[in-house]
């Protein structure tokens, strides 16, 4: 077991204040694998007020001192890549060569594509008599969740470095060792003191001082729309900007002409990414109601292989879940859907699973629209399929539901699904399948919160406009 024992605040390890310490469970034998500070609020303050410190020198540097500086950070996050993919395996119980590639890869890219991003970036241009600057917004209060932990946060604190702002991470609890990597790969990168701040704890005690104190400039949230709704209603009082990606219920409509059995396959994989603990996982499929027998036996062949199994394990294609309180809340939806009449086509919250560990089978029922399945994110290993009797319907199910994060269209007819696509209010819609895109603007519409992430989108989330009126030369 690894215990960390200090917080990194002003560009050192500070030994916490407080001996209360937070467990980290490996969610696959669910024995504790480290342990982290709990941090008070004076701790988070300190933080603060390093940042605050820190933030006009860094602002000031030139462009290619901080790209420079976040080349820095990528070569020490591509040595580290197997330690990371390691430690997030365990702690998220996402499979092992799944975690390397999505978990640390995406990191490795995304921070690398900052830097371009910065490289590139058109800093002022003159709007007629106005020269139009942009710049850092200041210090950032980045508060982050546990199912893609370093991905989320390298889509919070890269942009906001390389902008010129400077960062106060609180990572989640639950899958907080990668961050103390993160943590060490920054330091040993050499960033001025107080440019980069880590302290670990709970959210009503270092994330509420984030979302309050009059010294943070911005929040950037990421987790459930419940929390969201609390980090925004803090930020209020000082009238921080706040970004917030939260929940999600996405919906995939198979049109009519659709290949089914493409549809079904990348449906469920869209759905059973990182054992369904993803906010745009695609959790509602909506087909077609004269061919429902066809997907539910589609979906039974493409559920079996999905192989369940702890996620430093060969061969294992679907890992645990992050932790006993999530796994037993996903159980508790399965039976209530059974309950409220749904059918279960695969999986169940009764079939064997491995004695250690988190696990949750894959899962598909078919469901009415006012099914609590067919309302409420379950963020687990579970599809639901709804039927329509046509394509008006299909969108109109597809806008049913408070969020609006991620979603897909399939059909034959690329421009059709497209057109359909357009009608559906939401941040993302993958046609056909379509890979995601780190360059293009990720984040959500309605409940599913406000701001962009990704590429340049997100970079110019940390950034304020100035304008600067000048007097026209005389004729």
């Amino acid at each position: 077991m690894q215990a960390y024992p200090s917080h990194y605040i002003n560009g050192q390890w500070v030994k916490a204040t407080s001996a209360q310490t937070l467990p980290v469970h490996d969610a696959s034998t669910e024995a504790i694998m480290a342990t982290v500070p709990e941090g008070t609020a004076a701790e988070a303050e300190a933080a603060v007020l390093a940042a605050r410190a820190a933030q006009g020198p860094w602002a000031a540097l030139p462009v290619e001192t901080r790209a420079a500086y976040i080349d820095k950070i990528v070569e020490g996050l591509k040595a580290r890549t197997d330690e990371l993919a390691t430690a997030i395996a365990r702690e998220v119980g996402m499979p092992l060569k799944m975690a390397k590639m999505v978990q640390v890869g995406a990191p490795v890219w995304n921070w690398g594509n900052f830097a371009k991003v910065l490289r590139g970036f058109v800093w002022e241009e003159k709007v007629g008599n106005s020269l139009v600057l942009r710049e850092p917004i200041g210090v950032v209060g980045c508060i982050t969740p546990w199912n893609f932990p370093l991905n989320q946060i390298t889509l919070k604190v890269a942009p906001a470095l390389a902008a010129g702002c400077t960062v106060v991470l609180k990572p989640s609890e639950i899958a907080p060792v990668n961050a103390m990597i993160l943590a060490e790969i920054i330091h040993a990168a050499g960033l001025p003191p107080g440019v980069f701040n880590l302290v670990n704890g709970l959210g009503p005690v270092v994330g509420e001082v984030l979302a309050t104190h009059p010294e943070v400039d911005m929040v950037s949230f990421t987790g459930s729309t419940r929390a969201g709704k609390r980090v925004g209603e803090l930020a209020s009082q000082t009238v921080k900007r706040v970004a917030l990606e939260l929940g999600g219920k996405s919906a995939s409509v198979v049109l009519p002409d659709a290949d089914l059995e493409a549809a079904v396959k990348g449906t469920l994989s869209a759905c059973l990414l990182n054992s369904g603990q993803a906010c745009i996982a695609h959790t509602r499929m909506l087909v077609p109601e004269n061919r429902l027998d066809e997907v539910k036996a589609l979906v039974k062949t493409a559920v079996a292989k999905f192989t369940v199994g702890p996620s430093l394990e060969e061969g294992s294609k679907l890992g645990p879940l992050v932790s006993a309180a999530q796994r037993d809340r996903v159980l508790a939806f399965i039976r209530q859907g059974v309950a409220e009449g749904g059918e279960l086509v695969a999986g169940g919250a009764d079939l064997p699973v491995p004695a250690q560990g988190y696990f949750v089978q894959p899962t598909v029922l078919v469901v009415k629209p006012t099914d609590t399945l067919a309302k409420e994110e379950i963020f687990g290993p579970v599809l639901v399929i709804l039927t329509y009797k046509d394509e008006e319907e299909a969108v109109a199910l597809a806008n049913d539901t408070i969020y609006g994060l991620g979603g897909g269209v399939w059909s034959t007819d690329e421009a059709h699904a497209i057109a359909v696509a357009r009608r559906i209010k939401t941040g993302q819609v993958d046609i056909n399948g379509g890979p995601f895109n780190a360059r293009a603007p990720f984040g959500g519409y309605k409940q599913s919160g406000n701001g962009r992430e990704n590429g340049k989108y997100g970079f110019e989330e940390f950034l304020e406009f100035k304008s600067l009126q000048l007097k026209p030369a005389a004729a």
